[in-house]
């Protein structure tokens, strides 16, 4: 599946695209989950995994765009006018309106789209609050550089939960890392309604298995119903 990410991000950027057709019928590819990046791969991977997944094995295909601005390209390539694959994802809710006009545009459905309040991070840390965070970020060996970052003039107006978010994007790498560490420290019934709505739809072709049931449970009827970009 990786050969096949490479393939469709290089059509995207204005490559060949039949390096990335060859690959989605060979696999085969049948859904593409588009991401605005890495760390927010590395959350739904990280999910996947604690559920029992092999997303690849089921021919889902987990593809950071490298900017939500690129989705017109991936929905185009990608989508009813392109390879047909069944596209699903996360967005911000700041660039809502942005992906509703790239997908109609595409003709593709946006109901397998799920929109977090600012983004995957704040959703994440909301979920497991400030001091469980606080202390992954300890048992990670990163307070040091955290007490370094909460001492600029910069963050002194910001909420904690700001500036958890604030730090995690400082530092080249360190997003993708805490998408997963931050998703593997989740209870399974405080997983973040669009991250938990992402995964339960990507269900598994038949034959292949739904995953453990016993390591994870399903969201409580109290929690935040996840919104589409409508």
């Amino acid at each position: 599946m990786g050969a096949f990410r490479e393939a469709a991000t290089a059509w995207a950027a204005g490559g060949p695209g039949d390096p990335a057709r060859e690959l989605a019928a060979r696999l085969p590819v049948r859904t593409a989950v588009l991401l605005e990046g890495l760390s927010d791969a590395a959350a739904v991977t990280a999910l996947a995994v604690r559920r029992g997944r092999d997303l690849a094995a089921e021919g889902v295909c987990v593809l950071p765009m490298g900017g939500a601005m690129n989705i017109g390209r991936f929905a185009r390539i990608l989508g009813p006018s392109g390879l047909g694959l069944r596209l699903t994802g996360l967005c911000d809710e700041r660039e809502r309106p942005y992906y509703s006009r790239a997908l109609a545009r595409t003709d593709a459905a946006q109901e397998g789209f799920f929109v977090c309040a600012a983004d995957l991070e704040d959703e994440l840390i909301r979920a497991l609050g400030v001091p469980r965070v606080q202390e992954l970020v300890l048992a990670e060996g990163d307070s040091r550089a955290l007490r370094t970052f909460l001492r600029q003039p910069a963050q002194q107006d910001r909420t904690p939960q700001q500036q958890l978010r604030r730090f995690l994007g400082t530092k080249k790498g360190r997003k993708i890392h805490y998408g997963r560490v931050l998703v593997e420290a989740l209870e399974p019934d405080r997983v973040p309604a669009p991250l938990d709505a992402l995964l339960a739809g990507l269900r598994p072709p038949p034959g292949t298995g739904d995953g453990d049931p016993s390591t994870e449970q399903s969201p409580s009827g109290s929690r935040r119903r996840p919104q589409t970009p409508r």
